[in-house]
Order: C-alpha cells, then structure tokens, then sequence
C-alpha cells in the first residue's frame, strides 16, 4: 500500500490526535503528558524545532509520525500511529524510512526512539532499519 508523506499542516493536527489516542489508549493509557503534546502539537513539537509527517492514502489521513529534538543533533522517533485497519502493509515502514531520509537530509547525528517489549511488531519494525536495543536503567 503506497501511501505520500506529507509534512505537518494546521488542518491535520487533529489526525495527530486521534491516531494517537487510539494507539496509546489501544496497548497503554493516555498520560497526561501526552494530553498535552496531542493537543498542542505546533506548540510542542513543531515550534520546538520538531517535525510531524503525516501519511495519506486516497485523500484520507492514516498514520503519523514525530521526530522531536532532544539534543544538539539528536532527534527522537516518537509518536507513530497508523490506523488500526491498515496496519501490517507497510505503512509504518514507509514513515520511518521517509523519516530518516529527512533526518539525513538536515545532517541529524542521530535519531533515537524508545520502545517497550510488547510491542513486538514496532521493534520488529526498528530493527529493519539497522536500530539497536539499549536496555533502559530500572
């Protein structure tokens, strides 16, 4: 399923919302940290020095995905969603290969992500793309 990839727009702010509400509310529950970066995506992320990419397929908006600054050079991989129905073709691995593309384009050092184990599909994903587990303290 090939999907465009699009940069962050004002009229898709909601999407990033919802894909991602789904999700976490989906494997986890919406703490109120990601209340607050889900409703306010431009402020957060975008001015921030952040970045959103959003993936369409036949007009209609289906996954998401951020790339948020950390450190100088370093950008983390964070808050990837892809509809729930459209999962497993692809669309994930078009994100993240667009992303990093992008990421090279503007001569990031490095981009991070965080995970948890049960998300054994995501790491599956990661791993494709050459990214290596460190295991987190405690």
């Amino acid at each position: 399923m090939k999907v465009e990839i699009v940069s962050f727009q004002d009229k898709y702010s909601n999407y990033f919302y919802e894909l991602n509400y789904d999700w976490l509310n989906e494997y986890f529950y919406v703490e109120e940290y990601d209340e607050i970066v889900l409703k306010n995506c431009k402020q957060e992320i975008i001015n921030k020095g952040g970045n959103i990419f959003f993936a369409i397929y036949n007009s209609d908006v289906v996954a998401t995905m951020a790339l948020i600054p950390r450190e100088k050079g370093v950008y983390e991989l964070n808050k990837m969603a892809v509809k729930k129905e459209l999962r497993g073709n692809g669309i994930g691995h078009q994100l993240i290969n667009f992303t990093i593309d992008f990421a090279k384009s503007k001569n990031y050092n490095s981009i991070i992500l965080y995970s948890n184990k049960v998300l054994k599909n995501s790491i599956h994903l990661y791993n494709k793309f050459g990214f290596k587990e460190i295991k987190s303290e405690g």
